[in-house]
């Protein structure tokens, strides 16, 4: 009796009688292609395997063949567009001053993003495949490291403290990651209006650093007693919790 592997794969064959032999590399960027295009549009989970093997011609056992199932296929599309996206930030931080390599990274992830959307998109989304193949947040991590030791640089030449360079590294990639997410989405001003606005905020915010920072809010202030971790929300509980009883009663 022929196997269900078999039928499908007759069934595929029938319903496109024309589809163009590939060689074994050739179907594994047609599947990787398709399955991009996918998981930008609808997210991994509601992608399907079945989905993917229709729109590439082939059986689902093909898809299998490949990467072991859609986890598989996904890992493969999400290390290959960290591994550009990382590329591309580092291969363009070539300037020597630090405004043009601040410049440079946010030109670098802008183009990634104008360039390869579908899979800046597909970075953007959380999925159960994520813990182990990374996520954005990891990438950002990488390209912040990246950044390191440029701000430690600076700092120490600044007479700040270098021991912060790696934090605020953090918080201009960050930065300009989160931007990216929301130019995708509104598609103006212009990417150049975009980099000159970030670059602006980010370089003239840190033009103007103070040696010890301070904050002007009454939780800025060191004359009160300090609370320490976890006690602020163990009392709003107890807050909570007296109000409630006090209703019942």
């Amino acid at each position: 009796m022929p196997s269900s592997s078999h039928n499908e794969w007759v069934t595929a064959a029938a319903s496109n009688p024309h589809r163009t032999r590939m060689t074994g590399k050739e179907r594994r960027e047609q599947l990787l292609e398709i399955g991009r295009s996918l998981f930008a549009e609808r997210g991994f989970d509601a992608t399907s395997v079945e989905e993917i093997a229709a729109k590439a011609g082939v059986s689902k056992p093909v898809v299998y063949e490949h990467f072991g199932g859609k986890e598989g296929l996904y890992a493969v599309v999400v290390d290959r567009e960290m591994r550009t996206l990382l590329d591309m930030v580092t291969s363009a931080l070539t300037g020597g001053h630090p405004r043009e390599l601040l410049e440079q990274a946010a030109f670098a992830l802008l183009d990634y993003i104008e360039t390869y959307s579908d899979g800046f998109r597909i970075l953007v989304r959380d999925s159960p495949v994520a813990a182990s193949t990374g996520n954005f947040a990891s990438l950002i991590s990488d390209i912040a490291t990246q950044v390191e030791g440029i701000m430690a640089t600076e700092f120490r030449r600044r007479a700040y403290d270098p021991e912060f360079g790696a934090m605020y590294s953090q918080m201009l990639v960050g930065m300009v990651a989160l931007t990216g997410q929301w130019w995708l989405d509104a598609q103006h001003p212009s990417k150049e209006k975009v980099a000159a606005h970030m670059v602006n905020l980010a370089w003239n915010g840190l033009s103007g650093l103070e040696h010890t920072p301070r904050l002007m809010t009454r939780r800025g202030h060191a004359s009160g007693p300090r609370v320490p971790r976890g006690q602020a929300g163990q009392a709003v509980n107890l807050r909570r919790q007296g109000e409630a009883e006090a209703a019942e009663s």
